[in-house]
C-alpha cells in the first residue's frame, strides 16, 4: 500500500482541529473550527473522491479518538465516507492505549489494532501488505515521525486562504528537506487549493 497524507491547511501550514472548536483545543488554540466558514461542494467531491482509494487508516491517539467520537453514529449506507472510515481496517500510534481501548464502537468493532514499539518498521510492514492507499489524516505528531524518515508516498493538502499565525503545523523544523512534485492542482471557486504532490528527490541548490 501507497502512504497518503490526506490534511486541511491554511496559508501558514496550520492543520489543527479545522472541524470544531472542541475538537483540539490543545497548547491553548483558540481558532478551532476554522474550515467551516468555506462550505465548499468541490471540496466534499474531493474527499469523497480520494477516500474511495482508502485500504486502511492510520492514525495518532489524538485524531483517533476525535474519529471514533463521530464516525461509528454516521450509519447511512449512503455515505461512502462513513462506510470507508468504519468498516475498513484502523490502525492507531500509542504508548497510552491498551489493545481494549481501541475498540470501534458500532457495526464494526474488530476493524481498530492498536501499533506500539518500533513504530517506523510498524507502518513498513503496513505498506508492504496489499491493497491501494494506507491513509493518515491528521496525527500531526505521528506525521513527524513518518516524514522525517521518509515514509509518505504521497500529500493531497486542501489549503484554505487565510492565516491564524499559531497552531499545529504539517511541516516543522525537523524534517528531512524534499522536493515536491505535483501531481494535480484545483482551485475551487472559495479559493481552496486542493492540491496531490508526491516526492520527487533532494532539494537542488543553485544561484539565481
Amino acid at each position: 500500500m501507497k502512504l497518503t497524507v490526506q490534511t486541511f491547511l491554511t496559508l501558514d501550514g496550520v492543520m489543527q482541529a479545522p472541524g470544531g472548536p472542541e475538537e483540539d483545543p490543545s497548547d491553548a488554540f483558540t481558532h478551532g473550527g476554522w474550515q467551516a466558514p468555506f462550505p465548499d461542494q468541490t471540496v466534499g467531491e474531493f474527499v469523497t473522491e480520494l477516500n474511495s482509494h482508502a485500504s486502511a487508516f492510520l492514525f495518532g491517539h489524538r485524531t483517533f479518538d476525535i474519529f471514533r467520537s463521530y464516525w461509528p453514529d454516521q450509519t447511512d449506507p449512503g455515505n461512502p465516507i462513513a462506510t470507508a472510515i468504519n468498516s475498513l481496517p484502523k490502525y492507531v500510534v500509542s504508548n497510552s492505549l491498551s489493545e481494549a481501548d481501541t475498540t470501534w464502537r458500532g457495526e464494526h468493532p474488530d476493524t481498530a489494532h492498536l501499533l506500539t514499539g518500533d513504530i517506523v518498521a510498524a507502518v513498513q510492514a503496513l505498506k508492504n501488505e496489499p491493497g491501494d492507499e494506507l491513509q493518515i489524516w491528521g496525527s500531526g505528531k505521528l506525521l513527524q515521525t513518518l516524514l522525517q524518515h521518509e515514509l509518505v508516498d504521497r500529500f493531497r493538502l486542501m489549503t484554505f486562504p487565510l492565516v491564524l499565525g499559531s497552531g499545529r503545523r504539517l511541516f516543522n523544523n525537523g524534517i528531512l528537506p524534499a522536493t515536491m512534485r505535483p501531481v494535480e492542482l484545483t482551485v475551487t471557486d472559495l479559493g481552496i487549493v486542493l492540491g496531490t504532490y508526491e516526492p520527487a528527490g533532494p532539494v537542488r541548490h543553485g544561484q539565481m
